[in-house]
């Protein structure tokens, strides 16, 4: 039978341009080894943006398929990356990929798929950038309020965050990990990334602000 790593990703931001987040994941993986006869091994969980290409649980993940002989079997194809030089690394890597939303999908459509969303993100860029500089000649104050905008935007992303993490820390609960320690352990050791980014590390305080907000959502 074949063997396969799953790997979910939710975007720090948002859960995914898809809006499929990490249970529908979980789901849509589970479901289609059960159809297919594939044994899931150790799952990997990552809460980076997909333009990000310092992705330490996704290597950590193809570096596992390598060892045991596994394919990478991810739910949507843009859980991978959107990033050219990432997809580069991949390919060259040698690490085969089941996609479940594309299971005929192979590593140059990722490839082509990578390069043209990396120039839609450029060009979007530009126009925000070229619709700020036009905006400012015609003397439009840009920051206005901006420090109540920024306050509600970063409380938003928060509770965002804290949405992704909710089924996370319930799954870790019922492993056994109750306490804030042990909860700290297990996300520091499976290379579950805070809030804060990918190189930050969990602590007490932070698995304790992120209970609290999880309670008040």
């Amino acid at each position: 039978m074949k063997k396969a790593i799953p790997y979910y990703r939710v975007s720090t931001i948002r859960q995914g341009e898809s809006g499929l987040g990490l249970e529908a994941q979980q789901k849509a993986v589970r479901d289609y080894a059960t159809k297919f006869n594939i044994i899931l091994l150790q799952e990997c969980i990552e809460i980076e943006s997909g333009k990000n290409s310092n992705r330490s649980v996704l290597l950590d993940a193809l570096d596992k398929c390598k060892k045991q002989n596994a394919v990478l079997l991810i739910a949507k194809l843009d859980r991978l990356s959107r990033n050219v030089a990432f997809i580069s690394k991949l390919m060259e890597a040698g690490i085969d990929f089941l996609a479940v939303d594309n299971p005929h999908a192979n590593k140059l459509m990722l490839h082509i798929m990578a390069a043209f969303a990396e120039h839609e993100r450029e060009q979007i860029s530009i126009r925000t950038k070229a619709a700020l500089a036009s905006a400012k000649y015609r003397g439009v104050q840009l920051g206005q309020n901006g420090r109540n905008i920024l306050s509600k935007r970063n409380k938003a992303l928060a509770n965002s965050f804290a949405l992704k993490m909710k089924p996370i820390i319930e799954g870790l609960k019922i492993e056994g990990h109750i306490s804030i320690r042990a909860l700290t352990t297990a996300l520091n050791k499976q290379n579950i990334q805070p809030y804060t980014g990918s190189k930050a590390r969990w602590h007490t305080h932070t698995v304790y602000a992120l209970l609290k907000r999880i309670e008040g959502l």
